[in-house]
């Protein structure tokens, strides 16, 4: 039996966006899908001449990394949610009504690191230190969009949790262990009390849905 496949891109925000595939892959299967997830990461950054304009970075994305499904990531940082949704919207109002692939806004309050901070076990393995005991203080889930800056509390709690000092500290390559955190992790059920989460997985079970990929 031929196991069919939903390739879906994520056209990244910056460079933690590596962070948001774990998620993605977790969230679609809790959403019905049946089929294998074939994640692929749109980042640009590298090109000789990177697009500049969210439009041109979906377009060339989509030439790019060929998918079934399109996420499209921006940090909500200090603007509301709905005002990010609105700029990605008319970005692929620009396409026309006969845009292709359906498409699904990722859209964290403040960054997406805030995401990865509800994990302990995952913090300290990919610290490198899995059974360390040094106290870490971890947010409350429910403080998590109010974070200032959750990428400077995540590094910080790895630095912690890695147990190094002096010159083997300052060598940590922390920004690499940032993104290993959410590919170690198991379960993201506790981001459902976040509101942009919630937001998420509605939209995206509505497009699961429609597209019928809940069943195989």
């Amino acid at each position: 039996m031929i196991m069919l496949e939903l390739r879906y891109s994520l056209v990244s925000d910056g460079s933690s966006d590596a962070a948001l595939l774990p998620i993605l892959s977790w969230l679609l299967h809790e959403c019905g899908v049946k089929r294998a997830v074939q994640p692929s990461l749109a980042d640009l950054r590298r090109l000789p001449h990177p697009p500049t304009s969210l439009e041109n970075r979906i377009r060339l994305a989509l030439e790019l990394y060929p998918c079934d499904l399109l996420f499209v990531h921006r940090d909500a940082e200090r603007q509301p949610l709905h005002q990010r949704e609105t700029e990605i919207r008319s970005a692929l109002d620009a396409f026309g009504s006969n845009f292709a692939p359906p498409w699904v806004c990722v859209i964290p309050v403040r960054m997406t690191e805030a995401w990865l901070l509800i994990d302990e076990a995952a913090i300290r393995h990919a610290a490198g230190n899995r059974s360390g005991r040094q106290p870490l203080e971890i947010p409350g889930l429910l403080q998590l969009e109010n974070l200032p800056d959750p990428k400077a509390i995540l590094h910080e709690l790895l630095r912690q949790a890695s147990g190094l000092q002096g010159r083997r500290l300052r060598q940590f390559r922390v920004t690499q262990s940032a993104l290993r955190v959410s590919a170690l992790a198991t379960d993201f059920s506790s981001l459902r009390q976040l509101s942009a989460f919630q937001v998420l997985e509605a939209d995206l079970k509505d497009t699961v849905q429609r597209a019928g990929w809940t069943v195989l």
